[in-house]
C-alpha cells in the first residue's frame, strides 16, 4: 500500500519558517512529480509547489520567493521549506505524488496532511 506521510506543521508566528517533509514507501519515488498543496477552511485545495521528476520546480504566484521546493530521491522524501510565513498561509498542506504509466493511466496518492498555522 502506497504511503506518503507528511511533518513538520505547526504553529508559527508570522516572518517564521517552517520545514515540511513527505515521506514516500511502495513508489519508485524517482519517477514521480511530487507536489504540495494547501487547503484552508471553506476553500479548495490549491497547489503550492511541484518538482518533476527531472527536477523542474513550479510555484503558486502567492509563496513565489518565499517556499522552496526539493526531493531527495535517495530518502524517497519531498521537502517545502517555508520562509516568511504569513497568516494567510495557515492550511493543511498536503503532500501529493503522480506519474502516468503506460500500462496503468494516472498513479495518484496523497497524504493525510499536516496544519499549518500562522499566528502571533
Amino acid at each position: 500500500q502506497v504511503q506518503l506521510v507528511e511533518s513538520g506543521g505547526g504553529l508559527v508566528q508570522p516572518g517564521g519558517s517552517l520545514r515540511l517533509s513527505c515521506a514516500a514507501s511502495r513508489i519508485t519515488f524517482s519517477l514521480y512529480d511530487m507536489g504540495w498543496y494547501h487547503q484552508a477552511p471553506g476553500k479548495q485545495r490549491e497547489l503550492v509547489a511541484v518538482i518533476t521528476s527531472g527536477g523542474s520546480t513550479n510555484y503558486a504566484d502567492s509563496v513565489k520567493g518565499r517556499f522552496t521546493i526539493s526531493r531527495d530521491n535517495a530518502k524517497n522524501t519531498v521537502y517545502l521549506q517555508m520562509n516568511s510565513l504569513k497568516p494567510e498561509d495557515t492550511a493543511v498542506y498536503y503532500c501529493n505524488a503522480v506519474r502516468y504509466s503506460v500500462s496503468r493511466g494516472r498513479l495518484d496518492y496523497w497524504g493525510q496532511g499536516t496544519q499549518v498555522t500562522v499566528s502571533s
